[in-house]
Protein backbone atom coordinates (compact mmCIF):
# COMPACT_ATOMS: atom_id res chain seq x y z
CA UNK A 1 0.00 0.00 0.00
CA UNK A 2 1.74 3.19 -1.26
CA UNK A 3 1.52 6.54 0.44
CA UNK A 4 0.38 8.55 -2.02
CA UNK A 5 -3.13 7.00 -2.53
CA UNK A 6 -3.45 6.82 1.33
CA UNK A 7 -3.45 10.66 1.39
CA UNK A 8 -5.88 10.84 -1.51
CA UNK A 9 -8.24 8.60 0.10
CA UNK A 10 -8.05 10.56 3.58
CA UNK A 11 -8.18 14.11 1.84
CA UNK A 12 -11.65 12.86 -0.47
CA UNK A 13 -12.79 11.28 3.10
CA UNK A 14 -12.37 14.63 5.23
CA UNK A 15 -13.76 16.87 2.50
CA UNK A 16 -16.57 14.71 1.16
CA UNK A 17 -15.94 15.62 -2.28
CA UNK A 18 -12.98 14.07 -4.97
CA UNK A 19 -12.94 17.45 -6.66
CA UNK A 20 -12.04 19.30 -3.34
CA UNK A 21 -9.70 16.94 -3.05
CA UNK A 22 -7.84 17.03 -5.82
CA UNK A 23 -7.38 20.77 -5.26
CA UNK A 24 -6.42 20.62 -1.76
CA UNK A 25 -3.76 18.32 -3.52
CA UNK A 26 -2.96 20.39 -6.34
CA UNK A 27 -3.98 17.94 -8.61
CA UNK A 28 -6.45 16.51 -11.24
CA UNK A 29 -9.58 14.80 -10.16
CA UNK A 30 -8.83 11.64 -12.76
CA UNK A 31 -5.40 11.44 -10.54
CA UNK A 32 -7.73 11.11 -7.27
CA UNK A 33 -10.13 8.55 -8.69
CA UNK A 34 -7.61 6.56 -9.89
CA UNK A 35 -5.76 6.28 -6.32
CA UNK A 36 -8.98 5.42 -4.61
CA UNK A 37 -10.10 2.85 -7.81
CA UNK A 38 -6.28 1.45 -6.78
CA UNK A 39 -6.73 1.14 -2.85
CA UNK A 40 -10.30 -0.92 -3.99
CA UNK A 41 -8.69 -3.26 -6.08
CA UNK A 42 -6.44 -3.86 -3.48
CA UNK A 43 -8.64 -4.27 -0.53
CA UNK A 44 -11.37 -5.42 -2.29
CA UNK A 45 -13.89 -3.38 -0.96
CA UNK A 46 -15.56 -0.52 -1.62
CA UNK A 47 -14.46 2.34 0.13
CA UNK A 48 -16.81 5.30 -0.89
CA UNK A 49 -20.37 5.39 -2.19
CA UNK A 50 -20.74 8.01 -5.19
CA UNK A 51 -23.70 9.90 -6.68
CA UNK A 52 -24.44 13.27 -8.26
CA UNK A 53 -24.70 14.90 -5.02
CA UNK A 54 -22.37 14.09 -2.16
CA UNK A 55 -19.56 11.21 -1.37
CA UNK A 56 -20.45 8.93 1.32
CA UNK A 57 -17.79 6.60 3.41
CA UNK A 58 -18.74 2.97 4.05
CA UNK A 59 -17.63 1.07 6.56
CA UNK A 60 -14.86 -0.67 4.96
CA UNK A 61 -13.30 3.17 4.56
CA UNK A 62 -14.40 4.13 7.81
CA UNK A 63 -11.85 1.43 9.26
CA UNK A 64 -9.56 2.33 6.69
CA UNK A 65 -9.33 5.94 7.34
CA UNK A 66 -8.79 5.38 11.27
CA UNK A 67 -5.22 3.49 10.22
CA UNK A 68 -4.00 5.34 7.31
CA UNK A 69 -4.32 8.62 10.13
CA UNK A 70 -2.84 7.12 12.02
CA UNK A 71 -0.29 5.66 9.40
CA UNK A 72 0.44 8.91 7.95
CA UNK A 73 0.91 10.85 11.26
CA UNK A 74 3.37 8.44 11.68
CA UNK A 75 5.18 8.83 8.48
CA UNK A 76 5.09 12.55 9.31
CA UNK A 77 7.01 12.16 12.99
CA UNK A 78 9.35 10.02 11.62
CA UNK A 79 10.49 12.50 8.56
CA UNK A 80 10.87 15.55 10.84
CA UNK A 81 12.56 13.05 13.54
CA UNK A 82 14.99 12.32 10.72
CA UNK A 83 15.02 15.96 9.55
CA UNK A 84 15.85 17.00 13.38
CA UNK A 85 18.57 14.20 13.60
CA UNK A 86 20.38 15.30 10.27
CA UNK A 87 20.41 18.92 12.00
CA UNK A 88 21.83 17.66 15.53
CA UNK A 89 19.11 18.16 17.34
CA UNK A 90 18.33 14.40 17.84
CA UNK A 91 20.71 11.48 18.81
CA UNK A 92 23.53 11.30 21.30
CA UNK A 93 26.73 13.07 21.67
CA UNK A 94 29.32 11.73 23.39
CA UNK A 95 32.53 14.05 24.44
CA UNK A 96 35.60 13.35 25.53
CA UNK A 97 37.71 15.82 27.35
CA UNK A 98 40.72 16.45 28.80
CA UNK A 99 40.17 17.49 32.62
CA UNK A 100 43.26 19.87 33.00
CA UNK A 101 42.41 21.68 29.73
CA UNK A 102 39.07 22.63 29.72
CA UNK A 103 37.27 21.77 33.50
CA UNK A 104 36.32 25.82 33.83
CA UNK A 105 34.58 26.06 30.33
CA UNK A 106 32.90 22.37 29.50
CA UNK A 107 30.18 23.20 32.07
CA UNK A 108 29.34 26.31 29.67
CA UNK A 109 29.67 24.75 26.33
CA UNK A 110 27.14 21.48 27.35
CA UNK A 111 24.79 23.64 29.22
CA UNK A 112 24.33 25.77 26.22
CA UNK A 113 24.35 22.81 23.93
CA UNK A 114 21.44 21.05 25.86
CA UNK A 115 19.58 24.35 26.03
CA UNK A 116 19.50 24.42 22.16
CA UNK A 117 19.28 20.88 21.65
CA UNK A 118 17.18 19.20 24.48
CA UNK A 119 16.69 15.74 23.03
CA UNK A 120 20.10 15.08 22.72
CA UNK A 121 21.26 12.34 25.54
CA UNK A 122 24.89 14.12 26.21
CA UNK A 123 27.45 11.86 28.11
CA UNK A 124 30.69 13.53 29.29
CA UNK A 125 33.98 11.17 29.53
CA UNK A 126 37.06 12.67 31.29
CA UNK A 127 40.33 11.43 28.89
CA UNK A 128 43.77 12.22 28.52
CA UNK A 129 44.78 12.91 25.04
CA UNK A 130 46.21 9.63 24.04
CA UNK A 131 42.55 7.66 25.26
CA UNK A 132 41.02 9.90 23.32
CA UNK A 133 42.62 8.70 20.52
CA UNK A 134 41.75 5.34 21.46
CA UNK A 135 38.20 6.21 22.07
CA UNK A 136 37.80 7.59 18.46
CA UNK A 137 39.02 4.34 17.01
CA UNK A 138 36.58 2.00 19.18
CA UNK A 139 34.03 4.47 18.15
CA UNK A 140 32.80 5.62 21.67
CA UNK A 141 32.88 9.31 21.53
CA UNK A 142 31.81 11.65 18.71
CA UNK A 143 34.14 14.93 20.04
CA UNK A 144 37.13 15.14 22.02
CA UNK A 145 38.57 17.97 23.06
CA UNK A 146 42.42 17.57 23.96
CA UNK A 147 45.56 18.52 22.36
CA UNK A 148 47.05 18.82 18.81
CA UNK A 149 47.10 14.98 17.09
CA UNK A 150 50.28 13.24 16.30
CA UNK A 151 51.09 14.06 12.54
CA UNK A 152 50.66 10.69 11.55
CA UNK A 153 46.50 11.12 12.89
CA UNK A 154 45.70 14.59 11.77
CA UNK A 155 44.32 13.16 8.58
CA UNK A 156 41.40 11.54 9.73
CA UNK A 157 40.34 14.04 11.93
CA UNK A 158 39.32 17.59 11.70
CA UNK A 159 40.20 19.62 14.15
CA UNK A 160 39.83 23.91 15.82
CA UNK A 161 41.35 25.60 17.96
CA UNK A 162 39.91 26.63 21.26
CA UNK A 163 42.79 28.49 22.81
CA UNK A 164 46.14 29.06 23.66
CA UNK A 165 48.19 28.41 26.25
CA UNK A 166 51.98 28.44 27.61
CA UNK A 167 54.44 26.49 29.78
CA UNK A 168 54.81 27.51 33.55
CA UNK A 169 57.58 25.81 35.67
CA UNK A 170 55.44 24.63 39.49
CA UNK A 171 57.41 24.85 42.51
CA UNK A 172 56.33 24.42 46.23
CA UNK A 173 55.43 27.65 48.14
CA UNK A 174 58.34 27.02 50.16
CA UNK A 175 61.24 26.64 47.83
CA UNK A 176 63.37 29.46 46.76
CA UNK A 177 62.33 30.15 43.78
CA UNK A 178 58.99 30.71 44.69
CA UNK A 179 58.89 34.61 44.91
CA UNK A 180 60.39 34.85 41.69
CA UNK A 181 58.36 36.24 38.65
CA UNK A 182 60.29 34.81 36.00
CA UNK A 183 62.72 31.88 35.75
CA UNK A 184 64.70 30.42 33.52
CA UNK A 185 65.76 26.61 33.01
CA UNK A 186 69.19 27.59 34.67
CA UNK A 187 67.71 28.19 37.67
CA UNK A 188 66.09 24.44 38.01
CA UNK A 189 68.98 22.86 36.34
CA UNK A 190 69.49 21.07 39.67
CA UNK A 191 65.85 20.49 40.36
CA UNK A 192 64.17 16.86 39.96
CA UNK A 193 61.98 17.78 37.78
CA UNK A 194 57.74 15.63 37.13
CA UNK A 195 56.83 15.94 33.76
CA UNK A 196 53.14 14.10 33.06
CA UNK A 197 53.23 10.70 31.32
CA UNK A 198 54.37 10.62 27.86
CA UNK A 199 51.94 7.87 26.92
CA UNK A 200 49.09 10.13 27.89
CA UNK A 201 50.47 13.39 25.90
CA UNK A 202 52.92 12.58 23.43
CA UNK A 203 53.11 15.42 21.48
CA UNK A 204 53.07 17.86 25.09
CA UNK A 205 55.64 15.51 26.53
CA UNK A 206 58.39 16.01 23.16
CA UNK A 207 57.40 19.73 23.24
CA UNK A 208 59.16 20.48 26.78
CA UNK A 209 61.79 18.01 25.66
CA UNK A 210 62.21 19.64 22.73
CA UNK A 211 62.56 23.06 24.45
CA UNK A 212 64.87 21.88 27.21
CA UNK A 213 67.28 20.77 24.46
CA UNK A 214 66.79 24.11 22.98
CA UNK A 215 67.89 25.59 25.73
CA UNK A 216 71.18 23.62 26.76
CA UNK A 217 68.93 21.89 29.25
CA UNK A 218 68.84 18.09 30.57
CA UNK A 219 65.74 17.38 32.69
CA UNK A 220 66.77 15.05 35.60
CA UNK A 221 63.07 13.68 35.07
CA UNK A 222 61.97 12.09 38.72
CA UNK A 223 58.43 10.94 37.80
CA UNK A 224 55.65 11.03 35.27
CA UNK A 225 52.38 11.00 36.90
CA UNK A 226 49.14 10.03 34.50
CA UNK A 227 47.31 12.76 35.94
CA UNK A 228 47.88 16.53 36.20
CA UNK A 229 46.17 16.54 39.48
CA UNK A 230 49.09 14.14 40.82
CA UNK A 231 51.53 16.21 39.26
CA UNK A 232 50.27 19.28 41.35
CA UNK A 233 50.18 16.96 44.42
CA UNK A 234 53.65 15.79 44.55
CA UNK A 235 55.27 19.20 44.00
CA UNK A 236 52.89 20.41 46.59
CA UNK A 237 54.89 17.67 48.68
CA UNK A 238 58.15 18.78 48.16
CA UNK A 239 59.30 15.98 45.66
CA UNK A 240 60.33 18.10 43.21
CA UNK A 241 59.39 20.68 40.59
CA UNK A 242 56.96 20.45 37.56
CA UNK A 243 56.95 21.85 33.21
CA UNK A 244 53.39 21.92 32.90
CA UNK A 245 50.73 23.89 30.81
CA UNK A 246 49.33 27.01 32.95
CA UNK A 247 46.23 25.64 32.31
CA UNK A 248 46.44 23.66 35.14
CA UNK A 249 46.26 26.23 37.67
CA UNK A 250 42.85 26.13 37.13
CA UNK A 251 43.00 22.62 39.22
CA UNK A 252 43.50 22.57 43.01
CA UNK A 253 46.53 23.90 43.53
CA UNK A 254 47.68 24.49 46.84
CA UNK A 255 51.17 24.26 48.08
CA UNK A 256 51.96 25.06 44.41
CA UNK A 257 53.40 28.45 42.91
CA UNK A 258 53.89 29.20 39.27
CA UNK A 259 56.14 30.56 37.44
CA UNK A 260 56.33 31.75 33.96
CA UNK A 261 59.45 31.00 31.70
CA UNK A 262 61.72 33.49 30.49
CA UNK A 263 61.66 33.95 27.12
CA UNK A 264 59.80 31.31 25.95
CA UNK A 265 57.45 31.80 23.31
CA UNK A 266 56.23 28.46 23.16
CA UNK A 267 52.62 27.36 22.86
CA UNK A 268 50.70 24.76 24.22
CA UNK A 269 47.44 24.62 22.10
CA UNK A 270 43.60 22.80 23.32
CA UNK A 271 41.65 21.81 19.87
CA UNK A 272 38.34 20.40 19.84
CA UNK A 273 38.38 16.79 17.26
CA UNK A 274 35.82 14.78 15.55
CA UNK A 275 36.30 12.36 13.00
CA UNK A 276 36.17 13.31 9.08
CA UNK A 277 34.48 10.09 8.02
CA UNK A 278 32.27 9.37 10.60
CA UNK A 279 30.81 12.76 11.59
CA UNK A 280 27.72 13.18 13.04
CA UNK A 281 25.47 16.11 12.99
CA UNK A 282 25.35 16.71 16.77
CA UNK A 283 29.49 16.59 16.56
CA UNK A 284 28.97 19.52 14.30
CA UNK A 285 26.33 21.17 16.31
CA UNK A 286 28.60 21.01 19.44
CA UNK A 287 31.82 22.19 17.72
CA UNK A 288 29.88 25.41 16.02
CA UNK A 289 28.92 26.13 19.68
CA UNK A 290 32.92 25.53 21.18
CA UNK A 291 34.32 27.48 18.45
CA UNK A 292 31.46 30.42 19.05
CA UNK A 293 32.59 31.04 22.44
CA UNK A 294 36.61 30.47 21.95
CA UNK A 295 37.70 34.17 21.92
CA UNK A 296 35.54 33.93 25.63
CA UNK A 297 37.57 31.06 26.37
CA UNK A 298 40.66 32.33 25.67
CA UNK A 299 40.34 35.60 27.61
CA UNK A 300 39.03 33.45 30.59
CA UNK A 301 41.74 30.76 30.27
CA UNK A 302 44.93 33.39 30.35
CA UNK A 303 43.36 35.48 33.72
CA UNK A 304 45.83 36.43 36.31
Amino acid sequence: MELKPLKSFVTVATLKSFSAAARELNTVQPAISRHIASLEDELGARLFIRNTRDVSITSAGLQLLQDANALLKQVENTKRRAQKAAQGELGSLRIGYLPSACLTFIPELVKQFHRRYPNVDISLFEMTASAQIAAFDRDEIDVGISRPLPKERQMQFRSQFLYTDYLSIVVPTDHALADREWVTFEDIKQESIILFQREEAVGLFDSIINLCQKNQFSPKISAQPKHMQTMLTMVAAGLGVAIAPTCIAKLYTQGCRFIGIQNDDSKVLTQIHFDGVKLTPTALAFTEIAMAAAQQIQRDMTLE
